[in-house]
């Protein structure tokens, strides 16, 4: 975590940043010297959300950082300062307003990612020092975030359905997990007929991928995630620019993934299990056709009315066998649908659950984290829409309206209502640069399931 550093470990200058309002910004002037507050005139600098003016001292040196911030939105305070700052060690000042100081630390260290693979950075991020004890806390949280970012920005070509399973085997060996495997046909002996037959155009076997780690005794979790490696729509393809970003379609594994690395690493007493249904949506001769039937390992008869509404097939297989194990929880994640983004944007991942207690508790604990998410109905009379007249019910239907609703209602009939269970349906993505949110793959919802899950089992 190179943009982070502890107190204790810093050698030279620290410079310290002081956050601002305008409502705060004349207690600031009063403190400065008479060159500094002609400085701030002749910059303009206001104290309004995102702007910063670095002040120097009587010798010309680096003295401090000014900048304004937004006290409701703490994670974008010090978020766009990583790459905008001189490179050195810098640190919050006591002398500015109040914030969330972990937060900000937080949206720092986010704000000062980069995808590397590819492109080096065309420079080193500046460093936040932190006292160690908040450093500790941070660390796992900004490492679970870059899996899930690292994963997504990942083309499709690097982070297929193996090299996605080939991560979990890395991450189960740091923690002594245990992990396994069902590929290409042994998805048929082993009764999981969706997820192949969503994954058996591509030349890239579709596979099953299981993770699990814990003590027997403590509750079982169960997490699932969707590992649609790209999504060309099979033949019902997309078109040029709805599969522009379909890398990002296993972003439902990978924030199970990155879940899984935070339960691991703090040690949350869970018996857990990680499902990743890991394919290609690809087109071949063997591809799904419209029209066709499938029979999923729950029994039930699944008529293909879509081909791109594959994410909830290879889900439901999944969670058939999650609900198997007789588990206190399952928690899904999938970038399932382009209604929930309709519904409420980029930034708020659509949750659905079968007990509305479990989602009030979530979203309270993502208002506690700043990590935002919002229910959505699962309004069962909207089965109709998805109704079929030789099948038990079909993946997909005529009508637009209620899509996240209704995709959540098909996961629905694969989870007895007597299991606790959430589904979020997120986006997984920036579309543009923000503060703490350089564009591309992103987490979310993962830090308020997180907490979610420590006031569960704590």
């Amino acid at each position: 975590m190179a943009s982070l550093i502890a107190r204790s470990a810093v050698n030279g200058p620290v410079t310290l940043i002081e956050p601002v309002d305008a409502q705060h910004l004349p207690n600031v002037r009063d403190r400065l010297t008479s060159a500094q507050q002609a400085w701030l005139d002749t910059t303009g600098f206001d104290g309004s959300p995102g702007s910063a003016t670095l002040l120097s001292d009587s010798e010309g040196r680096l003295d401090r950082i000014l900048v304004g911030v937004d006290p409701s939105d703490p994670m974008s305070s010090l978020g766009g300062l990583p790459y905008r700052l001189p490179v050195g060690n810098y640190a919050l000042s006591g002398d500015g307003m109040p914030i969330d100081e972990f937060a900000a630390a937080l949206g720092w260290a986010l704000g000062a990612y980069h995808f590397g693979r590819y492109r080096k950075a065309p420079r080193l991020p500046a460093t936040l020092v932190l006292v160690d004890e908040m450093l500790g806390s941070l660390q796992p949280l900004v490492d679970a975030t870059l899996i899930v970012r690292d994963l997504v920005n990942t083309p499709a070509e690097d982070m297929g359905p193996e090299e996605l399973s080939n991560f979990a085997k890395t991450l189960a060996r740091e923690h002594g997990a245990k992990l396994r495997d069902w590929i290409g046909d042994e998805l048929l002996s082993g009764n999981f007929p969706t997820i192949h037959m969503v994954g058996r155009a591509s030349h890239r076997e579709p596979r099953l991928i299981e993770l699990t780690w814990g003590d027997p005794s403590h509750p079982k979790l169960v997490v699932v995630g969707k590992g649609v490696c790209f999504d060309s729509g099979g033949l019902d393809i997309k078109p040029a620019d709805g599969m522009r970003w379909m890398k990002k379609d296993m972003g439902g594994a990978a924030h199970a993934i990155a879940l899984a690395s935070l339960i691991m690493t703090t040690r949350l007493p869970v018996r857990l299990t990680v499902l990743i249904a890991a394919v290609e949506n690809s087109i071949a001769g063997n591809a799904m056709r419209p029209g066709d039937i499938v029979r999923t390992r729950a029994g039930l008869t699944v008529e293909i009315d879509n081909t791109d509404a594959e994410g909830r097939l290879v889900l439901c297989d999944a969670l058939t066998y999650a609900t198997e194990q007789t588990p206190d929880l399952i928690v899904d994640f999938a970038t399932l649908t382009g209604a929930a983004r309709v519904a409420l944007g980029p930034d708020i991942p659509a949750v659905f659950t079968n007990d509305d207690q479990l989602a009030i508790d979530l979203v309270a604990a993502g208002r506690r984290v700043n990590d935002p998410l919002w229910q959505l109905p699962l309004w069962r009379p909207y089965r109709r829409m998805i109704e079929s007249y030789i099948a038990d019910f079909a993946n997909a239907g005529t009508s637009r309206l209620a899509g996240a609703v209704t995709a959540a209602l098909y996961l629905d009939r694969f989870v007895p209502q007597d299991t606790p269970w959430l589904h979020l349906d997120t986006y997984s993505w920036n579309d543009a640069d923000r503060p703490g949110k350089p564009r591309g793959g992103e987490a979310q919802g993962l830090r308020a399931t997180f907490a979610f899950l420590q006031t569960r089992y704590l």
